[in-house]
């Protein structure tokens, strides 16, 4: 098990699109690994590489009811349902907000070895894979809130004691400690 440090709102990795992954080989792999052992460290339902400080398109992601990777993904929205719910980021502790997500997306990427993927989700799933799609463009929770949302999400932030102290970067184990995301985990950290 190798757990990272958690990147927080202000490291500009978080803000820069993430690089398409090229070769399969063991560092991807360990990548995964590191980002599965991260993610259940710091208690969230999803990870992306950027939130460790990597610039590669990977995210995991376990909702309780489907647990996986996804290298180089992408989504098209089916339907035009929506669902609004409580989205919190693990690099942006204390923040949790309504945001207002498709229902149902169609994911696509690849494995560690390369082999296509693709998946159907709906609910909770589609909203973590449009969540951590959204890290890997370099696009934060945050800038999906309605304009006086967003602007109370700031006070908030800017009020929180690590921010104030300057903190961009938190052992997974100050984010919420160890655990599995459960079934009824509806309002988990991403």
């Amino acid at each position: 098990m190798t757990i990272q440090p958690v990147r927080l709102f202000g490291d500009p990795i978080l803000r820069a699109r993430a690089a398409e992954v090229e070769s399969f080989d063991k560092e991807v792999r360990q990548l995964v690994t590191d980002l599965t052992d991260t993610m259940y460290e710091s208690g969230g339902v999803g990870m992306a590489a950027p939130q460790i400080g990597v610039g590669l398109r990977v995210f995991v992601y376990d909702t309780g009811d489907a647990q996986g990777h996804l290298i180089n993904p992408e989504f098209e929205v089916i339907g035009e349902d929506t669902q609004t719910g409580p989205e919190g980021c693990l690099s942006i502790p204390g923040v949790r907000e309504d945001v207002t997500r498709a229902m149902t997306v169609r994911a696509r990427g690849v494995d560690v070895d390369g082999n296509p993927v693709e998946f159907q989700a709906e609910g909770l799933l589609a909203r973590c894979v449009q969540h951590e799609t959204d890290h890997l463009d370099g696009v934060l929770f945050l800038q999906r809130l309605e304009p006086a949302t967003r602007k109370e999400a700031m006070r908030t932030l800017r009020e929180s004691s690590w921010f104030t102290r300057g903190i961009t970067v938190l052992a997974a184990s100050e984010l919420g400690g160890r655990r599995r995301a459960t079934a009824g985990k509806q309002e988990g950290s991403r």
